[in-house]
C-alpha cells in the first residue's frame, strides 16, 4: 500500500507547452527512475524520448485550445468559422458585392427620307443582358432594356452629306443600368430523395440566382428561410402608361423553394423535406379555419385563421431530375471602375421593330455603331470585412430580429442587404437634430477601384431604399446622405536607439502606422493620436517618439473638405475630433504619412 502511494505522482496541468512539459518528464525521470534513466545528457537516447513526448503534449494543447477558442463566436479566430456562428445567430453571409452604376449609350441611326430626324425603323432597344467591358477587362451586365426611341433622348447630327450638307446620320444618346458579372447556365444532376438536399454549384463567385427549374418545368424559388411560404414576384405592369410604374408586385405561394448558404467563393443550394406529390401546400379552408356544417369541433385546434398552408415539410426536394440553374456571377476581384473606364461592347443583344423591312447593310451599321462609356465611378465592392467587424455585424444582427427600431438596428440592416443590390463600406445613422419626429439620417459611403472613399452612387441608394422599407418603424423617415471625406496626414520625429540604421527604422514606423490604418475609418470615429505614439514606440529601434503632428490634406487628388487640426483636437490633445457626418482617410499612406529620425 505504501508503495502504491509512493507511486502517485503529482501532475501540475498549467505547464502545456513544450519546454514546461520536458522539465516536468525529466523531472519525474530523475526521481521515480534513476536506475532505468541515468544518462539525461542532451544527445542521449533518453533525452531524444522527453523531447518527443513533450512534443506531442505542446502539439495537443496547442490543437485543444485552437478547437476550444473557434467553438465560440468571442473568442473563434478563423474566418470561416466567425461566418459559422453568424449563422446560428441569423447573420447572413452575402459573399462578394456587386457594382452597379450607369452608363451612357450611343448609337448611329441613319436620317429620314426628308433628312429631318433619324429613321424610326432603324432605332434599336438594346436587350437586358448586354455585356460591356472595362479596360481592365471587368465584365458588366445590362439589367433593364433601353429603348432609343424615347422622346426624352438626346438626339444630334452625327454624320452629314459632303455635297449638299444634309444629315445622313443621327446620333442617339440613351442611359442604361449595368451590374457587375455575367449570366450564367449549370445543369446539375440530382439523385434519389433525401430530406434537406444541398446542392453545390461548381461556379464561383456568384452573386444572384437567378431561375432554377427541373426537368419536369417545375420551378423552385429562393426564400430566406425555409419556412416561408410567401414570396412577392414583379409582374409587368399593364397600365404603365398611365401611371408610370414599370412593374407590380404580387405575393405568391411557393411549395418549391430554397435557400442559398455561402461557403468562400462556393454557393450551396439547399432544399426542404417533402416528397414530390405527397405535400399538399394549399389546405383546404374547411379543415383549418372554418367550421363544417354537422360538425360541432374544428378539426384542427391549432388552425391559424390568416394562414391556409401546410407547410411541415418545409418545401418539396427535387429527385431524380436535371436541375438548370441561371445565375449571375461577379467578378473576381474589385467591380469598381472609374469614370470612362468601361467602354467596350462585348455583346449587344438589339432589337428592331421589323429587320425584314430594312436594309441589311445599313442594319450592320447601326449595329456596329453601338458604344457604352460611364460617365461617373461605378461602385458598389468593397473590400471583405475583416473577423472583428463581421463579428461586431453578428452581434448586432441577433437582437435587431428583422426589424429596425434603435439606431444601430439601421445600421446593422443597411449592411445586410444582398450583394447583388450592391454594399458600402461604411455606415452611420443619427437621429435629426433638426426634426422633432423620428427622422433619421443615414450616412454611407462607398469604395472605388484603388479601395479610397468615394460617394455612393444613385443606384445603390435607390436599392437600400427600397431594402430598408421592409424593416423599418412605419412612423421613421430616413434620409439617405453623403459624409464628408476629410483626408489627413501624419508626420511625427522619431530618436533612434544606438547602432540602429535610420533608413531603416524610418521605413519600419512608416510601414507599422500604413498597417494601423490600412482599415477604414468609421463615420464620425475619432483619431488617437495616443495610438500612432504607442504604434512608434514598439517599431524595432525606436528610442522614443519626441513629437507627433496631423494635417489636412488638400488639393489636387485629395477632398476638398476642410477641418481645422488645431480646434478639433481633445482639450488634453490626445485624439482629433471629427464631426459625426464626417469620415477621415489616409488616402495615400506612403506620401502622407512622413516621418524623422533623429
Amino acid at each position: 500500500m505504501a508503495d502504491q502511494q509512493k507511486k502517485i505522482v503529482p501532475i501540475d496541468y498549467t505547464h502545456r507547452e513544450f519546454e514546461s512539459i520536458r522539465q516536468d518528464l525529466l523531472q519525474l525521470a530523475q526521481i521515480y527512475y534513476p536506475d532505468t534513466f541515468q544518462d539525461f545528457s542532451e544527445a542521449s537516447f533518453g533525452s531524444m524520448m522527453l523531447d518527443a513526448v513533450a512534443y506531442v503534449g505542446d502539439q495537443l494543447s496547442f490543437y485543444l485550445d485552437y478547437n476550444i477558442n473557434e467553438a465560440f463566436l468571442d473568442t473563434a479566430f478563423q474566418y470561416n468559422n466567425v461566418i459559422r456562428h453568424g449563422n446560428i445567430l441569423g447573420y447572413k453571409y452575402q459573399g462578394r458585392p456587386s457594382t452597379y452604376g450607369t452608363v451612357a449609350l450611343y448609337v448611329l441611326v441613319p436620317a429620314s427620307a426628308t433628312g429631318i430626324g433619324p429613321d424610326g425603323d432603324y432605332i434599336p432597344v438594346l436587350k437586358r443582358g448586354s455585356r460591356f467591358t472595362s479596360t481592365g477587362g471587368l465584365n458588366f451586365v445590362l439589367t433593364e432594356n433601353v429603348d432609343f426611341n424615347d422622346p426624352t433622348n438626346p438626339t444630334v447630327v452625327a454624320r452629314v452629306d459632303d455635297a449638299t450638307g444634309a444629315p445622313t446620320y443621327y446620333a442617339i444618346k440613351a442611359a442604361g443600368n449595368v451590374v457587375s458579372g455575367f449570366f450564367g447556365r449549370e445543369s446539375v444532376i440530382v439523385g434519389p430523395y433525401e430530406r434537406f438536399k444541398k446542392v453545390g454549384l461548381s461556379s464561383t463567385n456568384v452573386s444572384e440566382i437567378i431561375s432554377v427549374f427541373d426537368s419536369n418545368g417545375n420551378e423552385y424559388y429562393e426564400v430566406d428561410y425555409l419556412a416561408q411560404d410567401i414570396i412577392y414576384r414583379e409582374l409587368v405592369n399593364p397600365n404603365y402608361k398611365n401611371d408610370n410604374v414599370a412593374s407590380v408586385i404580387k405575393p405568391y405561394l411557393v411549395s418549391r423553394k430554397f435557400v442559398v448558404t455561402r461557403s468562400g467563393n462556393d454557393i450551396i443550394l439547399q432544399f426542404g423535406s417533402g416528397k414530390s406529390g405527397e405535400t399538399n401546400v394549399v389546405a383546404e379552408p374547411g379543415t383549418v379555419a372554418l367550421d363544417i356544417f354537422g360538425k360541432k369541433y374544428v378539426s384542427d385546434t391549432t388552425f391559424d385563421p390568416t394562414r391556409l398552408s401546410k407547410n411541415e415539410s418545409f418545401g418539396i426536394v427535387p429527385s431524380n431530375t436535371t436541375l438548370t440553374v441561371i445565375y449571375r456571377s461577379t467578378n473576381p476581384t474589385n467591380s469598381n471602375v472609374a469614370t470612362l473606364g468601361l467602354n467596350t461592347v462585348s455583346s449587344a443583344l438589339l432589337e428592331f421593330a421589323d429587320e425584314s423591312k430594312i436594309s441589311t447593310s445599313t442594319l450592320n451599321v447601326v449595329k456596329n455603331s453601338l458604344e457604352v462609356t460611364n460617365e461617373e465611378p461605378i461602385v458598389g465592392a468593397v473590400s471583405n470585412p475583416t473577423s472583428g467587424e463581421v463579428k461586431q455585424r453578428i452581434f448586432d444582427t441577433f437582437p435587431t430580429q428583422n426589424r429596425a427600431v434603435t439606431q444601430s438596428d439601421y445600421e446593422n440592416v443597411a449592411y445586410r442587404m444582398p450583394a447583388k443590390y450592391g454594399s458600402i463600406k461604411r455606415c452611420s445613422v443619427q437621429k435629426d437634430a433638426d426634426s422633432l419626429k423620428r427622422n433619421l439620417n443615414m450616412y454611407i459611403i462607398s469604395e472605388d477601384a484603388q479601395g479610397l472613399l468615394t460617394t455612393t452612387n444613385s443606384t445603390i441608394k435607390n436599392n437600400l431604399k427600397t431594402w430598408l422599407d421592409q424593416y423599418r418603424m412605419i412612423n421613421d423617415t430616413i434620409d439617405i446622405l453623403d459624409p464628408y471625406i476629410i483626408n489627413v496626414g501624419i508626420s511625427f520625429v522619431v530618436k533612434a536607439s544606438a547602432g540602429v540604421d535610420k533608413y531603416i527604422l524610418l521605413d519600419n514606423a512608416i510601414s507599422a502606422l500604413t498597417e494601423k490604418y490600412s482599415t477604414a475609418f468609421f463615420i464620425g470615429e475619432p483619431l488617437y493620436i495616443s495610438d500612432i505614439y504607442q504604434v512608434l514606440k514598439e517599431a524595432p529601434g525606436v528610442l522614443d517618439v519626441t513629437k507627433v503632428m496631423l494635417t489636412n490634406k488638400t488639393g489636387t487628388n485629395y477632398s476638398s473638405n476642410v477641418l481645422n487640426i488645431n480646434k478639433n483636437l481633445s482639450p488634453d490633445g490626445s485624439y482629433l475630433m471629427v464631426p459625426r457626418n464626417a469620415v477621415l482617410e489616409i488616402k495615400y499612406p506612403a506620401v502622407d504619412i512622413k516621418g524623422k529620425v533623429v
